[in-house]
């Protein structure tokens, strides 16, 4: 509740809502400091009042004792698509099911229902989300949603800047906009700043006949454009050279890992000076694998979802045999040499770009085939903590590392004073193992409290 709300109950007649103070939890603020057992966190219109060992609480304040848990922030998920569902009938590019699922009936859905994704985060322990690219009307829901505190906080790029003309559009609406020169570059940011986006977002994509040396005017037009808009420029860069570009055209945000060489000396530099984040993405492309592997074998995948998240309906589609058109075992073998290949560079590019002190955000690119909104972040922290990260470096890239990277540092990502209440908290320590916040017992977001138990998917559509 803002001030304003307040100040509006109080002339109404109306006491103020009272406030609140979790008791007794071991502390973990999301700045990297120790943590600190037997810590008070009060709650007041939906803001921190104070977090620590020395917090009083209040005359009238509504005491919950959480003695033997763990608060943290909320979960920042730094990288997801509403624009796609988490599963072959979002992304037909890469199994195609339209006619059984049309791909526009699809979208309609996603756009109609977004409080299906929204829960899945919130019962996750994900408090805000950045989406990093999708269908104009992300960034509608986006502007809609930053104070709803039954859903997470959104930022949204809305449609990509792609190097190549990409075909996964609708007839009437756009998500990948042709990135063909420099022009184009400043035209397509100026819609999208027009438009309300909170990003510029470039899909620097290369193929043998779209180079990065053909792309790299365009990309840096966007970045110079994205500057003087005010707006910061996230990119999508998966080869050295290509984010090597994206750094010099000042990326803020480089989403997926450098998979092709190990980093060097130039890219941390350039990294360095920027203030760019880097947000690793190291288990997006298992879920392609994962599919191709199920369609090969006739057998479902399994859904990784501990909290009972995901939509229900979106499950028994993941789960249903036979629904995928059939794929080969030797397709299968050729992905996964490649993904365990590219998952080694990966995770030793995270670890020496994180060694270098340039910040990390962690993000899954959920979204994409079985990476599902909300409870791929377990998976993605798992990853980055055995890519050499230690559990606290992974907890500050997944709290105060997001807000960063979605421009809300001021307003979330650690509980210090002043912030929105966007908290977890968890019954065992994420700071030995961060599986643990697998064990999610709640989550508050702008101040209101939300039992995991009651953030389950319904378990009939």
């Amino acid at each position: 509740m803002t001030l304003w709300l307040a100040l509006a109950a109080l002339l109404a007649g109306a006491p103020p809502p009272a406030p609140q103070a979790l008791v007794g939890a071991t502390l973990v603020d999301g700045t990297g400091a120790a943590p600190v057992p037997k810590a008070t966190v009060v709650v007041r219109d939906g803001r921190i009042e104070c977090a620590g060992r020395d917090c009083k609480v209040p005359q009238g304040a509504v005491v919950t004792d959480v003695s033997g848990t763990w608060i943290l922030p909320g979960l920042i998920d730094a990288h997801v698509h509403f624009s796609q569902t988490g599963w072959a009938d979002g992304r037909p590019d890469s199994f195609d099911v339209r006619d059984r699922f049309p791909y526009e009936k699809a979208e309609s859905d996603l756009a109609l229902h977004p409080e299906k994704i929204f829960r899945a985060n919130l019962c996750s322990g994900v408090t805000s989300v950045f989406d990093n690219g999708g269908y104009a009307w992300t960034i509608d829901m986006a502007r809609r949603k930053r104070d709803d505190p039954n859903a997470p906080r959104v930022a949204a790029a809305g449609p990509l800047l792609s190097t190549i003309d990409f075909w996964l559009n609708l007839p009437a609406e756009r998500q990948f906009l042709h990135l063909t020169d420099p022009d184009t570059a400043r035209t397509n940011a100026k819609y999208l700043s027009a438009r309300g986006a909170d990003a510029i977002k470039v899909w620097f994509i290369v193929t043998p006949a779209q180079t990065v040396e053909a792309s790299t005017p365009a990309v840096r037009a966007a970045g110079e454009e994205a500057h003087r808009l005010g707006l910061p420029l996230i990119v999508h860069a998966t080869g050295l050279a290509e984010a090597k570009v994206a750094l010099q055209a000042g990326a803020h945000l480089l989403v997926h890992s450098v998979w092709d060489f190990p980093v060097d000396d130039e890219f941390l530099r350039l990294a360095k000076t920027n203030g760019t984040i880097y947000c690793p993405t190291l288990t997006v492309m298992n879920g392609y694998v994962r599919l191709t592997r199920s369609a090969a074998s006739g057998t479902p995948p399994v859904v990784d979802d501990p909290g009972r998240c995901v939509d229900r309906a979106l499950v028994e589609r993941i789960t249903t045999p036979g629904v995928l058109p059939g794929g080969e075992a030797e397709q299968v073998q050729r992905m996964e040499k490649a993904f365990g290949e590219m998952s080694a560079t990966m995770a030793a590019n995270l670890k020496r770009v994180a060694d270098a002190g340039i910040p990390i955000a962690m993000g899954t690119d959920a979204g994409n085939p079985l990476t599902l909104h909300g409870p791929a972040v377990y998976a993605e922290m798992e990853a980055m903590q055995a890519a050499g990260l230690s559990p606290m470096q992974v907890i500050v890239a997944s709290t105060r590392g997001g807000s960063q990277a979605m421009g809300a540092e001021k307003e979330t990502g650690t509980l210090e004073k002043g912030k929105s209440a966007d908290l977890i908290v968890v019954e065992a320590d994420p700071t030995r193992d961060v599986a643990n916040l697998r064990r999610l017992r709640g989550v508050m977001r702008a101040g209101v409290w939300h039992a995991q138990s009651d953030l389950r998917a319904p378990t009939s559509p």
